[in-house]
């Protein structure tokens, strides 16, 4: 069992930055992979970006060249950094722990897949 705290949410202008993380309880945390996610009002959860055990890292078409995800096995979290926010950015943010890359990207809650509460994010114009 993992449990996944997501922090670092807030409010700010289109055009800031915010760092969220994801806090994880599980020491064994470098086996897992790691997603992130958002969903917004009305909307469907959608992927936005997920590194690999390994580090390697695929991003949402949307999120490109604006996030960067990465992790800290030795402090068993991993972070999302947010730049040139936009007023569509605004959703709650989720992260997802897994140990099957395949599916990753998915929002679906497939066996041993672990998910964070969400933290909010709030981009004004």
């Amino acid at each position: 069992q993992v449990q996944l705290v997501e922090s670092g949410g807030g409010l700010v202008q289109a055009g800031g930055s915010l760092r969220l993380s994801c806090a994880a309880s599980q020491r064994y945390f470098s086996s897992y992979d790691m997603g992130w996610f958002r969903q917004a009002p009305g909307k469907e959860r959608e992927f936005v970006a997920a590194i690999h055990r390994g580090g390697s890292t695929f991003y949402a078409d949307s999120v490109k060249g604006r996030f960067t995800i990465s992790r800290d096995n030795a402090k068993n979290t991993g972070y999302l950094q947010m730049n040139s926010l936009r007023p569509e950015d605004t959703a709650v943010y989720y992260c997802k722990a897994s140990q099957r890359w395949a599916t990753i990207a998915s929002s679906q809650n497939y066996e041993y897949d672990y998910w964070g509460h969400g933290t909010q994010v709030t981009v004004s114009s």
